[in-house]
């Protein structure tokens, strides 16, 4: 039987808030072991061990890493969540950059995340500070 949409629901609350702390023990504690993560801009799977070290890339290098404006939808054995993810990029201008993450959940841990994210404000991430002169 799958996850009830609350259970799901709590397993989304705290994944995100999870990421939104830096806890990439909890990330991997809720992700099941087998779980992987899609991504649009680049249209490959990840397994959990790659694609936490994207994640502690963001939360080394994006500062005050948050979600604001969240829609989250819960139903039996996954969710959707619009949102859109803000800080300060590497650069030191603000970020921010929308998503919609597409999750599957079963006994208690996401299996999937499809991510479906702006692929500008992804690549704003990577610009380099400019030096003075």
């Amino acid at each position: 039987m799958a996850d009830s949409a609350a259970e799901v629901e709590a397993v989304a609350a705290r994944f995100f808030a999870a990421i939104e702390a830096g806890d990439v023990d909890a990330i991997r504690g809720i992700y099941a072991p087998d779980a992987v993560v899609w991504h649009n801009n680049d249209e490959i799977e990840q397994p959990v061990e790659q694609n936490l070290v994207v994640l502690r890339w963001v939360i080394d290098h994006v500062e005050g890493w948050r979600y604001e404006e969240v829609r989250r939808s819960a139903f039996e054995g996954g969710f959707v969540q619009q949102h859109v993810g803000k800080g300060v990029a590497p650069s030191g201008q603000p970020f921010s950059m929308p998503a919609c993450i597409v999750g599957r959940v079963r006994d208690g841990r996401v299996t999937r995340i499809d991510e479906y994210l702006d692929s500008a404000a992804v690549a704003a991430l990577t610009v380099r500070p400019a030096r003075p002169d």
